[in-house]
């Protein structure tokens, strides 16, 4: 079956958002107010109230992208800028096909292999 969404639908609509929650999760444990969080991030502080509010970025990512990006967040906070990180976190969801299973939890995909050929 062919996916009815884009791969690139998914990562804006879906990863994306989830990336920036998680972010947001990862520097609210080490003690970021939103206002520093926001400056990292390249979001409004009311963006990050609500990815800490589960307002926004619902999917839920694989443990091992969680893990990845809890290994992005010294970079982040060393170059005080997420945009080259999150580059990274975006990359390694695709080279390990996260980026499928996410996609499986909004379509009911069989044998999909669209991004992969």
């Amino acid at each position: 079956m062919i996916p009815q969404k884009h791969p690139q639908e998914i990562e804006v609509w879906y990863i994306l958002p989830a990336v920036r929650k998680e972010l947001v999760r990862v520097f609210k444990t080490k003690g970021k107010n939103g206002k520093e969080i926001a400056s990292l991030l390249g979001l409004t502080p009311a963006a990050v109230s609500q990815y800490g509010k589960d307002k926004r970025g619902g999917a839920e990512l694989p443990p091992e992208v969680r893990e990845y990006i809890l290994g992005c967040v010294e970079g982040i906070v060393d170059s005080k800028t997420a945009y080259r990180e999150i580059q990274n976190i975006t990359k390694f969801i695709k080279e390990t096909k996260a980026l499928c299973q996410i996609h499986l939890l909004f379509e009911d995909l069989e044998d999909c292999d669209v991004c992969y050929t």
